[in-house]
């Protein structure tokens, strides 16, 4: 098992050409909410560097589930750049998965012109407002958006999706008990809180399961008092894997909303971050900014602890995420059950990483973990230490 990391691997009802999947990270260049030359180049180059799959992040379902207005949401409209984009993906021999899901409470509803969504009455720093609670009803309509996405994606060409049930997006929202205080039937004890998650999965499921490979995203904990702890999630996970939706679980942690550093380890970029602040935000910045940007030293697979929890409760294949840059790395991770790796800001600053560990299993990540990559989000996704990138015309792919 330890030697067939570069060997084809089945997930779901696909076939990937090694067990090296492209984290989702939000790359950053999709302007108009549609799929750019630019996009579509950057996940060429990851594509053409090795991987088996890489993960286009991050679809919304819905207008007001974007994080800000700049982000990809599923619509009629976005299909011609998504089947391009496929298309360039395949060419170069990989597969390519979706990234689904609503963003909730981490959505700025000043941006997106539209209100974000929170289990329970809460206030957004980042819209400066009041977020809506939504009803049963409107929750039932989210589930549908969920499937609906998924539907497109398939369209478009997508070998997989992946839900995004992590970070404090809407659906982690309703996971953690600190943000959904909710009595009705999605909050008051972990299965309630973990209804939307799973109607989600299923629906999901039933929409493209058998044809595309479904993932999701799971944290197993979100770092924060009162949050996701290790025991609700492993039964969150239980559920899951019982409801026979997911054909794959990717293990993260940490907060968007609260503590963000918990899924990155190492330095804590904050006066890169505070410079793309406006001026009043920048000063709220630097009086919260080292309780929100903790520092949580780096080391190789730093969630490997949390994630051999899981491997013993569950016997579905999870994909092991946070700090595999190395052949020795993913050795390891196989040796302990998970069936596929996940790799992120190694391959921003080296996207052909995977073919020169191939050819030199000696080979080492030049990535440093110092994070500068995050602030980028707004600039265009990048590794600061690489080659200035080519950026190309920001215009839509029609």
């Amino acid at each position: 098992m330890n030697d067939d990391i570069f060997a084809p691997a089945t997930l779901g009802p696909i076939t990937l050409r090694n067990r090296v999947i492209k984290a989702a990270t939000f790359e950053g260049r999709t302007p108009d909410a549609l799929v750019t030359d630019d996009l579509i180049a950057f996940h060429r180059e990851v594509a053409a560097g090795g991987v088996g799959m890489t993960t286009v992040a991050y679809c919304a379902v819905a207008p007001g589930g974007r994080t800000d207005r700049h982000q990809l949401w599923m619509r009629p409209e976005a299909l011609p750049g998504l089947r391009k984009l496929t298309d360039a993906v395949h060419a170069e021999g990989a597969a390519v998965s979706a990234q689904l899901g609503h963003a909730g409470p981490v959505a700025n509803a000043a941006s997106n012109r539209a209100p974000a969504l929170a289990p329970s009455r809460m206030f957004s720093p980042l819209g400066m407002r009041m977020m809506k609670v939504p009803s049963e009803s409107e929750l039932a309509e989210l589930v549908a958006a969920h499937a609906d996405a998924a539907r497109l994606a398939e369209r478009a060409g997508f070998d997989a999706v992946e839900i995004h049930f992590g970070h404090n997006y809407l659906a982690s929202s309703f996971l953690s008990p600190k943000l959904n205080r909710r009595s009705d039937g999605y909050g008051g004890s972990d299965e309630k809180r973990a209804r939307l998650t799973r109607e989600i999965a299923r629906a999901v499921r039933e929409a493209v399961g058998g044809r595309l490979a479904v993932t999701a995203k799971l944290n197993m904990a979100d770092g924060v008092p009162g949050g996701l702890s290790m025991e609700s999630s492993l039964q969150v996970a239980a559920w899951l894997e019982a409801d026979g939706a997911l054909d794959a679980l990717e293990l993260t942690a940490g907060s968007s909303l609260l503590n963000p550093m918990l899924l990155f380890h190492g330095d804590a970029p904050r006066s890169s971050f505070a410079k793309t602040l406006p001026i009043p935000a920048r000063w709220g910045f630097r009086v919260v900014g080292k309780k929100f940007l903790r520092e949580y030293p780096y080391h190789e697979a730093y969630l490997l602890d949390r994630a051999r929890q899981f491997r013993r409760e569950l016997s579905m294949p999870l994909i092991l995420l946070g700090g595999i840059t190395n052949l020795d790395t993913m050795r390891t991770a196989r040796a302990e059950g998970f069936d596929f790796m996940a790799m992120g800001r190694a391959l921003l600053r080296e996207p052909d990483l995977l073919r020169r560990i191939q050819s030199d299993p000696a080979t080492r990540s030049a990535c440093i973990h110092c994070n500068e990559c995050m602030p980028t989000i707004y600039t265009g996704t990048h590794c600061v230490l690489r080659l200035a990138r080519p950026v190309a015309t920001p215009t839509a792919t029609e």
